[in-house]
């Protein structure tokens, strides 16, 4: 059953169509190709949850469901830190000095 989730980062999101049976780790090898980021410097977390993706387990497993929102992060450097999860809001939009 195909579903898609939104892969969001900064100010940009992206659409990613998947399936439940889908592995983390093939959603992050999808986004390569979108980024140029390779799949061990990105970090994906379920927004709703907070909870971190784990590579080898499916989406399903994890619970993510059909239009999840899920958060973007990528090491910042070689010693394995990755960026805090930055996710423009619409309110972010709206004030115009």
């Amino acid at each position: 059953m195909a579903m898609y989730i939104r892969v969001k980062r900064h100010k940009t999101t992206y659409f990613v169509t998947c399936d439940p049976t889908d592995t983390v780790l093939r959603i992050k090898q999808k986004l390569q190709s979108l980024i140029d980021e390779p799949a061990n410097r990105q970090r994906l977390t379920l927004v709703s949850t907070d909870q971190i993706l784990e590579n080898s387990k499916t989406l399903a497993e994890q619970k993510v469901e059909n239009d999840a929102i899920v958060a973007l992060t990528l090491k910042t450097d070689d010693n394995g830190e990755f960026e805090d999860v930055c996710i423009a809001r619409p309110e972010d939009f709206s004030s115009f000095s």
